[in-house]
């Protein structure tokens, strides 16, 4: 196995911040954390601490489904299964890395945006006057 994954890895890129989704909400960061091999799912579940293991089990499936991963069950009791990138997954690691670099350098300009967008929104239209 590769080295142990990194508990803070989306740190600076994050699903909530980014506009960019590649399929569900989980999709990326999933693709992101089995980048450098095969992972087995107790150690995706460390970078993505905050999703639920029912969750992260629908969002692999759905993701072998789509032929983005693919499963491995090991010899073994229990038997270890391990989760990796097919071609057609790797073939995203470019265009999230372009995502992820233009959400670095736009963070501060979208978060703005988006600051300014609920200001305005709570703000209440001030009332016509009806003319009498």
């Amino acid at each position: 196995m590769s080295q142990p994954l990194d508990p803070e890895m989306f740190t600076g890129c994050s699903h909530t911040a980014s506009p960019f989704r590649i399929g569900g909400k989980w999709t990326a960061q999933i693709i992101r954390c089995l980048e450098a091999g095969p992972r087995r799912f107790s150690e995706l579940e460390i970078p993505l601490r905050s999703i639920t293991p029912k969750v992260l089990t629908e969002t692999l499936r759905a993701m072998e489904r789509d032929a983005l991963i693919t499963r491995t069950v090991h010899a073994g009791v229990p038997a270890p299964v391990t989760y990796e990138l097919t071609p057609l997954g790797l073939t995203l690691l470019a265009p999230m890395a372009a995502c992820c670099a233009w959400a670095a350098e736009h963070l501060p300009t979208l978060l703005d945006a988006r600051g300014a967008h609920k200001e305005r929104a709570s703000v209440p239209e001030p009332e016509e006057s009806v003319a009498q």
